[in-house]
């Protein structure tokens, strides 16, 4: 049986005019997307693309079945935006979980926006380290999980789709002297949890030397008190420094590329009106960061 989803991607391929464009627009791997077009074209026994040159057409099927879709997912956004429309967001509840920095300085501004568009819509909120939040999101506990990933970090399965909310830069925090990695090779660390710590491990590590990691604390305003007492250095994402600042730190931009702040969804597109709004409250107080 053909499916929404599968409609929706021959949809996207005809509008976009490429996989990858499709893929984009859809926030899909490009994988994911040839999957679902494999899979239609087995569906329904025709081929619907053509290679051409290094681009891609759609067969005369191809056409017919993308103007089809266009239609039926017009007539289903009618159909949820009326409904949306009849029953409102004058009541419900939406849940979120989201990591430390993140809960203490992103997600207060969006709840006040959520509150101020949405005044019956209840919030629920779980802090939760990226990975278990992602689990929640997949198990259906929460409607939205408020993650980080790093260039290097593996993309989401199929099933998440990932809304960049903002670029979050690390800070390195001292009480003064010395504004590099490498300055502080000799130098007690402050790190997280054996999960939390091993990108600052990385970091030190590719800057040629392994930190003496003398404590350990997720507790971002216990990190820097314990800067501020002379007892090491560590780094910090902004958003953890935004949300509270010892005065008697100092905290020097690292030249490494940020962290990506995503709010994640799961299941297929478009994600339910409530989930919607907490995902454009989240956007909007990201913007205003």
């Amino acid at each position: 049986m053909v499916t929404l989803v599968q409609l929706r991607v021959i949809d996207a391929v005809r509008r976009h005019g490429s996989v990858t464009a499709a893929a984009k627009d859809l926030r899909y791997t490009q994988p994911a997307i040839s999957h679902h077009l494999s899979r239609l074209e087995a569906e329904l026994g025709a081929g619907l693309l053509q290679r051409v040159g290094r681009g891609i057409r759609l067969t005369p099927a191809g056409r017919l079945l993308a103007d089809r879709a266009a239609e039926i997912i017009g007539r289903v956004e009618s159909a949820t935006a009326e409904l949306s429309a009849l029953i409102g967001l004058s009541a419900g509840r939406v849940r979120l979980a989201g990591f430390s920095s993140v809960m203490s300085s992103l997600v207060p501004q969006a709840s006040t926006v959520l509150a101020q568009q949405h005044p019956g819509l209840e919030l629920g909120l779980t802090d939760a380290h990226p990975e278990d939040a992602l689990q929640q999101l997949r198990a259906g506990q929460v409607d939205v999980a408020v993650i980080f990933r790093y260039d290097d970090t593996a993309p989401e399965d199929d099933s998440v789709r990932l809304t960049h909310l903002l670029d979050d830069p690390l800070y390195l925090l001292t009480t003064g002297g010395g504004t590099t990695l490498t300055e502080h090779s000799r130098t007690p660390w402050i790190g997280g949890c054996e999960r939390c710590r091993s990108h600052l491990v990385e970091m030190c590590q590719h800057a040629g030397f392994t930190p003496r990691l003398a404590y350990t604390t997720d507790d971002m305003v216990v990190m820097q008190s314990l800067v501020a007492a002379g007892m090491g250095v560590t780094t910090i994402p902004g958003l953890a420094l935004r949300a509270h600042r010892h005065p008697e730190i100092t905290a020097t931009r690292l030249p490494i590329p940020p962290r990506q702040i995503y709010a994640a969804t799961y299941g297929e597109p478009p994600d339910p009106p409530a989930t919607a709004a907490l995902v454009a409250a989240l956007t909007e107080a990201a913007a205003a960061h």
